[in-house]
């Protein structure tokens, strides 16, 4: 074979291989964002008119026994399974839902009560490897039933110019309760459906 021949196919060789790990690189993170964005990710709402934040209202409503029911009939060790490969275990997710649900509250009150408080945040990283996040769940699913029955009462006395009320966020800036409701709804439906993916990618 002559040199030059050889040496183009070899380079074809090699760009095909390139492009071929470049698809396998994509396949593959396209496979994990699935797994962790289930049903996507957060985008804030076109609108908060009060029949799209009725909505949101009630996925804050029905996600404490949305959760009891993805989380029934687990064992110790089907809630120390990851839902992903590097993710957190069906326990920390749903000893994270409290821990971040409890911040929500927090901040939504003191919006209400404060002029555009500036707040603090957290790294969830951290708290979710500390050691009450290995207790049973049982404790958070009760904190979050009780939160949320609050939480939503609390939604449901708000106004329109409440809704219009906000915080700063260090990080994602100004956040006004309008669009703090569209993401804990979505934070609602996104954790629950990392546990029930996980259950019905394993049988369970």
């Amino acid at each position: 074979m002559a040199p030059k021949l050889r040496d183009r196919r070899s380079r074809v060789a090699l760009r095909d291989f390139i492009l071929l790990s470049r698809w396998d690189n994509v396949s593959a993170m396209t496979e994990q964002d699935d797994l962790r964005y289930p049903i996507g990710r957060f985008a804030p709402p076109a609108s908060s008119l009060s029949g799209v934040r009725a909505a949101y209202k009630q996925t804050l409503r029905q996600l404490p026994a949305n959760l009891r029911a993805a989380v029934a009939g687990l064992n110790e060790t089907q809630l120390n399974t990851p839902y992903r490969e590097g993710g957190w275990t069906v326990r920390q997710v749903v000893h994270h839902i409290a821990d971040s649900h409890v911040q929500a509250y927090i901040r939504t009150k003191t919006a209400l009560a404060e002029d555009w408080p500036s707040v603090k945040v957290y790294d969830e990283a951290v708290w979710a490897n500390l050691p009450d996040s290995r207790l049973p769940i049982d404790g958070s699913l009760a904190l979050i039933e009780a939160l949320h029955g609050r939480w939503v009462a609390l939604l449901e006395a708000m106004t329109d110019d409440d809704f219009r009320k906000g915080y700063n966020h260090p990080e994602r800036g100004r956040q006004n309760l309008a669009n703090v409701l569209a993401m804990y709804a979505w934070h609602s439906r996104h954790h629950t459906a990392h546990i029930t993916g996980l259950r019905a990618r394993m049988g369970w």
